[in-house]
């Protein structure tokens, strides 16, 4: 074996034109891939609407044609309304949120006013007792000062208070945050649906001011008028309203009866009647009372301070303590006065009257205006529009239609079925 070994060795070598080939071999490394990440960019109308931290609503639209050269602006009258819309959409949620924070700001003056009265009137008609109770030769000058300027402070503060009724001014501010949330609802709806129109558009606007005009901000100048004669129902509603119209046609392009019959006329014209005859005159007679009882009382808490600082003014030995038992005595009951109107807030209540009176308006101007259109193809859907009245009322179809049969019956005795349309309130 050692032989056949050297002999392979010195054959190898013995051959010079042969030729030694050496290869290594390298493993090969397994490729890896970096997948850098994509950074984000933003178009135009993205960066504009969402710079500052506000988001814009309004969409824009692309302007660019292929060859890069922006093209004519030549917008159709849908896709208008359509941004004048969003336009409206946005000042009515603005003013969804001013209503609410000031009427969070006229709640804390009705708080913060009422307590701050209370407590003055109440200190100053506690030293006229002191003062009444002491004996003669004791120094009641300070008492008097003291009692005099208090009682003087709460009348003037009283006069400002019961002229601007904060608790009204809440109640108003809050009725119109709920119709501008529901002009908003609106006005979503028409956006969601499409395609919305030129009146449409200035029917939004023009409810927008008529709210505005209903329930106005400041305080100087066009506030509401507190105290009027008489119950006036809250009109927050445009003059002329725009009626959709929810046209049924046939094949032929005929316009049907659009849901109307003359019963379901008929049926609106007693629902209208039970209105008028039962609700609106109702909440008029307590507006009227609730109106009549805020009057004495804000007229009769000035004037029970007012004379319980002239009492005031009048204590001292000379007068014995009858000027004293006066101030003490018309105190105490100018803070129970103060505390009855604006503790158990009687302007709210009388807002709270005015507005219902004004929603059973709209409901009856709404049916009467629909049913004066002659042209049934121009009014709203018949079935649509008794399903809206049903909902305004808190009834079902069924429990409307029997309400519009139940004027024309008697009870047993003769007298008319005593009931009301609203079941809401």
């Amino acid at each position: 074996m050692a032989s056949l070994q050297a002999s392979n060795f010195l054959a190898s070598s013995s051959s010079p034109s042969k030729q030694i080939h050496a290869a290594i071999s390298v493993p090969k490394l397994p490729s890896i891939r970096f997948s850098v990440p994509k950074v984000p960019t933003k178009s135009l109308s993205v960066e504009l609407n969402t710079r500052d931290g506000f988001i814009n609503t309004i969409p824009f639209q692309k302007n660019v044609t292929g060859n890069g050269i922006p093209p004519v602006q030549e917008s159709s009258s849908a896709s208008m309304a359509t941004v004048q819309l969003y336009a409206i959409l946005e000042s009515v949620i603005d003013r969804v949120e001013m209503h609410n924070n000031v009427g969070q700001q006229r709640e804390n003056w009705n708080a913060l006013l009422l307590n701050s009265i209370n407590m003055i009137t109440l200190t100053a008609a506690t030293m006229a007792g002191v003062t009444a109770t002491g004996g003669a030769g004791i120094s009641v000058l300070g008492l008097k000062l003291a009692s005099t300027l208090l009682f003087s402070a709460a009348t003037g503060m009283l006069v400002m208070m019961n002229k601007i009724q904060p608790s009204q001014l809440v109640e108003e501010q809050r009725n119109a945050t709920r119709l501008f949330k529901q002009l908003q609802g609106q006005i979503e709806t028409l956006l969601a649906i499409g395609s919305p129109s030129k009146e449409e558009v200035k029917d939004a606007m023009e409810k927008v001011l008529a709210l505005d005009k209903a329930y106005p901000l400041p305080l100087l100048g066009v506030m509401l008028e507190k105290f009027p004669e008489s119950l006036e129902p809250a009109v927050w509603w445009p003059k002329t309203q725009t009626q959709k119209t929810n046209k049924q046609k046939h094949s032929n392009g005929k316009v049907e009866s659009n849901g109307w019959t003359e019963e379901l006329e008929l049926e609106m014209r007693q629902v209208v009647e039970v209105i008028k005859r039962k609700d609106s005159e109702d909440y008029e007679r307590l507006g009227n009372k609730a109106l009549k009882m805020n009057k004495v009382l804000a007229a009769s808490g000035p004037l029970l301070t007012g004379i319980a600082a002239l009492g005031s003014a009048f204590m001292g030995p000379s007068n014995g303590p009858w000027a004293a038992i006066m101030a003490a005595v018309a105190g105490a009951l100018a803070s129970a006065v103060n505390t009855f109107e604006h503790g158990g807030q009687v302007g709210m209540v009388f807002e709270m009257y005015r507005n219902n009176a004004g929603f059973f308006k709209l409901v009856q101007e709404s049916i009467e205006s629909t049913l004066s259109e002659s042209d049934l193809g121009e009014r709203e859907n018949g079935e649509l529009f008794e399903m809206k009245v049903a909902l305004q009322l808190g009834r079902s179809l069924s429990q409307l239609r029997d309400l519009a049969k139940k004027p024309s019956y008697s009870c047993i005795d003769g007298s008319p079925i005593d009931e009301f349309a609203s079941k809401l309130f």
